[in-house]
């Protein structure tokens, strides 16, 4: 008996240090963790001069992108699946943002579904799918400057999405 309690001491003296991380985003008290900043909000041209058109591709937006653009009441996004954050956010009609390059880029509305600013493009057609969650599919397809191919991504639109984001 006295050599399995000392085995079980053994074995849970490691984690005995577990609650201690204090690395930021671990830590104990919201407070000491740095708010998040956005990404910055660019023109198409600024922000993907230097990038090869091969290393573009479209990211999911934070929190704290989403607030830079005054939040999501009244406007749509493309989620590449149902439970993401927006990649591409957009009023009809109006105006688009997507991120890319670690860069938001405000893309003006050409048509309804088309928003361009420069050399880059986003197109969004609907695919004829729903999700399990009810959203209705929609394909973006993003044309990025001095690219030979067309980039597409199939995901779901979600319009007057409030605070889901």
């Amino acid at each position: 008996m006295r050599a399995l309690v000392g085995i079980v001491a053994a074995l849970a003296l490691p984690l005995a240090g577990c609650n201690q991380n204090t690395a930021v985003g671990n830590d104990r008290e919201a407070q000491l963790d740095p708010a998040p900043t956005p990404a910055p909000i660019v023109g198409a041209a600024a922000a993907l001069e230097d990038v090869a058109a091969e290393l573009i591709k479209p990211q999911t937006m934070t929190a704290a992108d989403i607030a830079a653009l005054g939040g999501l009441d009244g406007k749509c996004v493309i989620r590449l699946t149902e439970v993401a954050k927006p990649s591409f956010v957009f009023e009809a009609g109006e105006r688009g943002v997507i991120k890319l390059n670690a860069t938001l880029i405000v893309l003006p509305a050409t048509s309804a579904n088309r928003f361009a600013d420069g050399s880059l493009s986003v197109t969004l057609v609907p695919n004829g799918e729903e999700g399990d969650a009810g959203l209705t599919g929609m394909d973006m397809i993003v044309v990025p400057p001095r690219s030979q191919d067309e980039l597409g991504y199939s995901g779901f639109v979600q319009c007057d999405a409030g605070d889901a984001q």
